[in-house]
């Protein structure tokens, strides 16, 4: 069994009453906080590597020498969650057996969350919210009669977001001197390097043209950052920003961005959790010198803990919809000349890499900014292109959302597509869990939602959008492998507004749509079966469009009919079909199983089991009177 290494809340505490220059104690602090951060993300099976440890100088710093008893901090980006959760666990100031649990049910969430982890300051993920955030904190203190220090942490990849650029001059016009903005300038973003996605230019130039004081310096220079941070305190009158250039993946040799080779493009690190050999091959270079470190100080080496790395459940025979979407979009890109691929710096999550390969001149990135993006599309689709548009389901339904109904209003067609969507993966927490896409999106005219099951559909929804839609389609995808035991029958084709039998039964019609719900509802009719009760199991990929001849027959000799989305139970598929059962004047009882409150962070079995939509709780859903 792999085992995980750990520095034990003991060490911190030594380490943080060495008797060295502060500089050198807040850099031996990262470094540990960094062995840590691997850790959590090891335990978790993900995670966000590289922006952590690209911040966590800055983030020791602060912590250390900068805050005191009032000041604030909070990370805009959100990204480097496990770092700043590490610090905080070597501080004390989170207890420490949470180190084990990162990303899991009621332990650290994967973006940080003020509900479920006291100690942070706000709720971060959706980017370019934090500049925002920080003046509305500063004009309450001032409303209360305090000055109170705030820093907040950007990363770059987020200084493409809109939002940023609104929130620069109203500091200025306010005086906000309390501000201080650091961005971790690590040059790369989810995917690429920044200057390859959408150049930030001259940021000194860029800030300084809004009012605020600039300064810009090496990001793990801890003696260059306390000169500048002695600067800012003495500019009370102007907000202040710092450009950290930092390395991203700083730490470890070969995870830093600046060891790759010039021709990879992508940068390995940015998330998920390293092959064990490779975590212990950085392990022991993080270990290594830390203990360097401390015999430069006299003092003796670290000493660290293990946990037994957990077992991953295996997902051979899972269901993978992102490359089934992939494979699909080429071919339907192969006789469709007119489509063209745009992405919000997510080609790696959204299947796009096989597709820019093949047609680099009809894929264009967007970055982290799914307005311009989007309404970009609606330009390509005036002048004759088919444009079909990615990001996550999360920011895609949601920040955009304007701009694609004033593309719907122009009738022209647009395919977007919204992956990670629904409440798994539940890892990275409530800011990327997608179950309120359909109703952000569902009220639009002349744009069909759909769902589909498994990797066939997948094929069949994006020939329908391509070929047979002449409308604008959002196709909502399962980003992750599922278990989906079921299969659709022989010669079964997509038709709108109609959906599919998977299950033949008599005592309850339970009706779904896409591979997480319906593989639960399957394993759940399964063991109702063996007890004696009978569910019809039906698949709806159609979530805002609904047949109703198709509908009246297949409710027809049902009492009881249950609804199941992966979504929130308000605006969802359910609510859609409860309202035309009754317009039907169909008397069956309806229930609708969904989510009822902000989704859970947890592992995927935690998440689906903690709002009762996992197999067993379905079955006994299913089995109520």
């Amino acid at each position: 069994m792999n085992q995980l290494r750990y520095i034990p809340r003991a060490e911190f505490d030594r380490v943080r009453a060495l008797t060295a220059p502060r500089e050198k104690r807040a850099a031996l602090f990262a470094t540990l906080v960094r062995i840590n951060t691997l850790y959590m993300i090891g335990c978790a099976g993900s995670g966000h590597i590289g922006s952590s440890f690209s911040s966590l100088d800055l983030v020791s710093w602060l912590l250390l020498e900068e805050l005191g008893e009032d000041g604030i901090y909070f990370s805009s980006k959100g990204h480097d969650a496990p770092g700043l959760y590490a610090a905080l666990i070597g501080l004390g100031r989170i207890p420490f057996e949470k180190i084990h649990t990162l990303r899991r049910l009621d332990g650290l969430p994967g973006h940080p969350d003020i509900e479920t982890v006291p100690q942070t300051v706000t709720n971060t993920g959706s980017l370019g919210m934090g500049i925002s955030k920080a003046k509305g904190m500063a004009l309450a203190n001032r409303h209360a009669g305090k000055a109170v220090p705030i820093y907040v942490l950007t990363g770059d990849g987020e200084l493409q977001e809109g939002q940023i650029y609104e929130s620069l001059q109203g500091a200025v016009n306010r005086q906000l001197g309390e501000i201080t903005v650091i961005v971790d300038h690590n040059k790369f973003q989810s995917d690429l390097k920044v200057s390859l996605t959408s150049d930030l230019g001259d940021l000194e130039k860029k800030f300084a043209g809004f009012g605020w004081h600039v300064a810009r310096c090496d990001g793990h220079d801890l003696s260059r950052l306390a000169q500048i941070f002695a600067e800012f305190k003495t500019i009370p009158d102007r907000p202040k920003i710092l450009i950290a250039d930092t390395i991203k993946g700083r730490g470890v040799s070969f995870m830093e961005h600046t060891s790759m080779d010039s021709d990879v493009a992508l940068y390995r690190f940015h998330s998920g959790a390293p092959d064990f050999a490779v975590y212990e091959k950085a392990v022991a270079e993080m270990l290594a010198s830390a203990n360097a470190q401390l015999a430069a100080f006299g003092a003796a080496a670290l000493h660290t803990e293990t946990s037994i790395a957990p077992q991953r459940p295996s997902v051979e025979g899972f269901q993978r919809l992102i490359p089934a979407y992939s494979h699909a979009l080429i071919a339907a890109a192969e006789r469709n000349p007119a489509l063209v691929a745009l992405d919000g710096d997510l080609l790696l999550d959204t299947g796009l890499i096989p597709f820019k390969e093949k047609f680099p001149e009809r894929f264009y990135e967007c970055g982290i900014a799914e307005q311009d993006m989007v309404s970009t599309a609606g330009g390509m689709a005036l002048r004759g292109l088919l444009p079909v548009v990615h990001s996550f389901a999360c920011f895609l339904s949601t920040r955009p959302n304007e701009q694609i109904y004033n593309n719907a209003s122009e009738r022209t067609k647009i395919i977007y597509t919204g992956s990670l969507a629904g409440l798994i993966p539940g890892t990275p927490g409530h800011s990327h869990q997608s179950v309120r896409d359909i109703s952000a999106l569902g009220g639009m005219p002349h744009l069909v939602l759909v769902e589909p099951s498994c990797e066939t559909e997948v094929a069949q929804a994006v020939e329908w959008a391509v070929f047979e839609n002449a409308e604008s389609t959002y196709l909502r995808l399962t980003s992750i492998p599922v278990d989906a035991p079921f299969t659709l029958p022989e010669g079964y084709r997509l038709t709108l507004g109609r959906g599919v039998t998977l299950r033949e039964g008599k005592n309850v019609l339970v009706i779904g749509y896409g591979p997480v719900l319906l593989g639960q509802a399957w394993r759940a009719a399964e063991k109702l079966a063996a007890a004696g009760v009978s569910v019809r199991l039906v698949n709806l990929p159609w979530l805002n469009r609904v047949d109703d001849e198709w509908l009246r027959e297949t409710a027809r000799g049902f009492s009881r009919i249950v609804t199941l989305d992966n979504h929130y139970v308000a605006g969802g598929q359910g609510e859609m079909l409860a309202a035309h059962l009754s317009r039907l004047s169909i008397s069956a009882r309806v229930q609708s199983l969904g989510v009822l409150d902000f989704p859970r962070c947890g592992q995927h079995d935690e998440v689906l089991r903690a709002h009762g939509l996992d197999a067993d709780s379905l079955a006994t859903a299913f089995a109520a009177q």
